[in-house]
């Protein structure tokens, strides 16, 4: 069907409201707005939906979050999971708690029972919930750091993380399976909640939560004697952190905490930001302004679902540095791993687990500490994986796992990223290099001084619509089929095609097998310990360019990642 005929469907078809029909016939006389709303349905990717909300079969609305929550019950009613039940929990943006509702009603005309939150919860809570109530699937509605205009719809499987293979292509194809929207199944709530399909979940599992992050304190004794000295800035960036995180703060015993007031508030606008990133500088504008006024020695901020966090420390002079995820990544399991080495040692077959974009120095960390690393593809549910493969097999030790997107798992608690335990560990960290008369920051300065003066970095291209996806393809698949010798000055020691699961030495010609799943991505491995990856963001209409060098000294570091960086853009310049 032609995307002027499912545009003509929407609008005549009762079975789509009057809303959804009036927005559509607002764009009859725009045809580039009709092609873009309908020229293919909102593709049901590994993690699930992630669009612009609005009318049409290519944006979030009741009609595709229903079409792929019926694909998701037929797969659960195929594997014999209609009995387990799903957990569904969702964020501050527009629609969430609407389409919360609308995949909890698919799934109870389906005959499963859905467990849902009253009201606005984290990510990782989801994620602990579908194991708590041993669900067979969970949802959370949420777009992460994506502008107000998104939203999305994300499926976790019953170990608790987000589907990895093979439950993503049977999902996938069920979803696709599902051609005719009047054919997907719906009730009521009233009638839902009679049945017992449908039933509200909070406090319970808030408890249970906030006592296994409590779990993870390595030195309350410190937070004991310092928690009362550490100045705290935080800001939930209008979403789901401020409940959880102010609580387990409290709760531990740090006294000082300052929320930003302008960004408190659950709001699905963003009125403070241009999007709810942590990453971008102006999140931290508001936060950074009110630490300043109390001089915090940290300034905390967690996206939406509150899966990943941004950070901000104060050294001894006063200046405030921001930290990367690689950065906070880094000083956190450094701190994790070591301290837990130092209490009661490690296990022999403990795994620092880490994606393929992540930061070399994570390798320097364990080998430091005598531990396994273990790198995987880009995204939390492959760390997942590893982690219920260690359950399931009873071998292999879950030490820490990170990504440089700013999200890191301290725990087996949940088996996403968790920005709330990662809240709490800086937190208890700050206190305890207090004790010893450290900032954060020194401790960042004096690991860069045992391991080396890693720089991360990221080059990203936003390109748009049909055309856009193309072109993006279309740079992959050039320096796919043209290897290129050199990067920035830096030779090529090593390309890697995941999509062909290739490893290819350019000095002796050899190839061997990336050993993990096939993706669309390429990896460079470069001399002097640097390297580079390109690969099409899962989420946004991007392709992203990673890269990392080592340095002599921060000053050195920041000099060639720069000008590494410099030759990236200008390399994608050329390719536009």
């Amino acid at each position: 069907m032609e995307y002027r005929e499912r545009y003509e469907e929407w609008i005549s078809n009762p079975y789509f409201d009057e809303t959804t029909r009036e927005e559509l016939k607002k764009i009859a006389d725009d045809d580039n707005e009709i092609k873009e709303r309908f020229y293919k349905d909102l593709e049901f990717g590994t993690a699930g939906l992630r669009g612009i909300i609005g009318a049409g079969t290519n944006r979030l609305n009741i009609y595709t979050v229903r079409k792929a929550t019926q694909g998701l019950a037929n797969y659960i009613v195929k594997s014999g999971g209609r009995d387990k039940g799903v957990a569904i929990a969702y964020d501050s943006r527009r629609m969430s708690p609407e389409f919360a509702d609308e995949a909890a009603l698919c799934l109870a005309a389906n005959g499963i029972k859905a467990y849902v939150f009253d009201a606005l919860r984290p990510t990782p809570e989801l994620s602990y919930a579908v194991r708590k109530l041993g669900c067979i699937a969970g949802i959370n509605i949420t777009a992460s750091h994506n502008p107000p205009e998104y939203n999305g719809y994300k499926v976790y499987w019953e170990d608790g993380a987000q589907i990895t293979p093979p439950h993503d292509k049977g999902i996938m194809d069920e979803v696709k399976a599902v051609t005719d929207y009047s054919t997907v199944k719906t009730m009521e709530l009233g009638a839902a909640k009679e049945a017992g399909l449908y039933q509200v979940i909070g406090q319970e599992i808030d408890d249970g939560y906030i006592a296994e992050l409590k779990k993870q304190v390595i030195h309350q004794d410190a937070i004991d004697e310092a928690g009362d000295q550490i100045k705290i800035v935080y800001s939930p960036l209008h979403g789901t952190g401020n409940v959880p995180a102010r609580r387990i703060l409290k709760e531990l015993g740090f006294k000082n905490v300052y929320v930003v007031k302008e960004q408190e508030l659950p709001d699905g606008e963003f009125p403070t930001v241009s999007y709810p990133n942590p990453e971008a500088e102006e999140a931290f504008e508001l936060g950074l302004k009110l630490a300043k006024e109390v001089d915090a020695d940290l300034v905390l901020a967690t996206d939406p679902d509150a899966d990943r966090l941004g950070v901000l420390v104060k050294d001894k002079d006063g200046v405030y540095h921001t930290l990367t995820g690689n950065m906070s990544g880094c000083l956190l399991a450094d701190y994790e791993i070591g301290q837990r080495k130092e209490l009661k040692g490690l296990p022999e077959d403990g795994y620092l687990i880490k994606t393929i974009v992540t930061s070399n120095m994570a390798d320097a960390i364990a080998k430091g500490y005598d531990a396994g690393l273990i790198e995987v593809l880009t995204g939390f549910k492959y760390i997942g994986q590893q982690i219920l493969g260690f359950e399931t097999t009873g071998k292999g030790s879950y030490l820490f796992g990170f990504e440089e997107s700013y999200g890191c798992l301290i725990g087996t608690h949940a088996r996403d990223k968790d920005a709330i335990v990662a809240t709490m560990a800086l937190c208890e960290a700050a206190a305890y290099y207090k004790t010893k008369g450290k900032t954060l920051w020194d401790a960042m300065v004096d690991m860069y001084e045992k391991y080396g003066y890693y720089k991360d970095d990221i080059q990203a291209i936003t390109l748009k619509g049909i055309e856009g996806l193309n072109k993006i393809q279309e740079i992959l698949e050039t320096l796919r089929k043209n290897t290129p010798s050199e990067f920035g000055g830096y030779k090529v020691l090593k390309a890697r095609d995941y999509q062909a699961d290739m490893i290819k030495d350019l000095r002796t010609g050899e190839i061997t097998a990336t050993g993990l799943p096939a993706s669309n991505v390429l990896y460079y491995d470069l001399e002097d310990d640097a390297w580079l990856c390109v690969r099409p963001s899962g989420t946004e209409p991007k392709v992203k360019f990673y890269y990392g060098i080592k340095g002599n000294s921060l000053e050195d570091a920041d000099a060639k990642s720069k000008a590494l960086g410099e030759k990236v853009l200008a390399m994608i310049d050329s390719m536009l």
